[in-house]
């Protein structure tokens, strides 16, 4: 258990803390942490960040009053094995937030890995890596971000959503807490049993299952039925043209339903 100035941070024995006031990333402070050799768990949560990055080096606004974290593990799998953490950091920014939402709140995973509160966008993951030189994982850094008193205005996708802005009163220690726990939980069953339970309880969450999505990919844009995930975390899209589509990444973008 950890005391700061902003209230108790109850973090399993698994995790040490560090806490910054101000940094660059904390991402960039937990990879330092990883090259100096520090055990997995190590866990640096900033209130601010004034460079922080989401995926595809887009800029994460990082006032304070929001979570920023970032965690060391160090997984003993292959790489692609390791990218699948990202639906086990989803999974458990979604238990986290549901403690604390109320029921009728709807709280949604879209592949890959956002969290959605009522449709918009509330918290980002970015995952960095190492290998050895056996091309297993030395090291996955675990990046978070998630928006409990702000969010931002303008993006350049899904539009924004904090937790005070669904009724939420909570601090930044409590969401970190109730984070920390749900990852340790979700990371010791899957070093236990692999992807499938976590693939199990993603799709239970999923928004756009069974619906018509559009994917856009680095050359291409694709329309069809989101029917499944492989046992490796890839999007299975059923096209018009009974093709089957296995999307290892893209943007996923929920086709509205036709009114009639």
């Amino acid at each position: 258990m950890t005391q700061t100035s902003d209230g108790r941070i109850d973090l399993p024995p698994f995790y040490t803390l560090t806490v910054l006031e101000t940094t660059g990333s904390t991402n960039i402070e937990a990879l330092k942490l990883a090259d100096a050799g520090d055990a997995e768990g190590a866990i640096v949560w900033a209130k601010r960040q004034e460079r922080g990055v989401g995926r595809r080096g887009r800029q994460w606004s990082s006032p304070e009053g929001n979570l920023y974290c970032s965690l060391v593990i160090r997984p003993e799998c292959d790489p692609s094995s390791a990218a699948r953490l990202s639906f086990l950091t989803a999974l458990a920014i979604r238990r986290a937030v549901s403690e604390f939402v109320n029921p009728d709140v709807d709280v949604r995973l879209k592949w890959p890995n956002d969290v959605l509160i009522n449709g918009h966008k509330s918290a980002g993951i970015l995952l960095e890596s190492k290998t050895k030189p056996d091309g297993q994982m030395s090291y996955v850094i675990v990046g978070t971000g998630v928006n409990i008193a702000t969010y931002p205005e303008h993006t350049d996708g899904l539009p924004a959503i904090s937790l005070k802005k669904v009724g939420a009163d909570v601090s930044v220690p409590e969401v970190l807490s109730a984070y920390a726990k749900a990852f340790y939980d979700l990371y010791m069953i899957w070093k236990r049993e692999g992807f499938a339970p976590i693939r199990k309880e993603w799709l239970a969450n999923a928004t756009g299952l069974g619906g018509r999505i559009t994917v856009k990919l680095s050359k291409e844009t694709l329309e069809g039925v989101f029917t499944d995930l492989d046992e490796n975390g890839a999007l299975i899209l059923s096209m018009d043209n009974g093709e089957r589509k296995l999307i290892t990444a893209g943007e996923v973008f929920i086709v509205p339903s036709a009114r009639t």
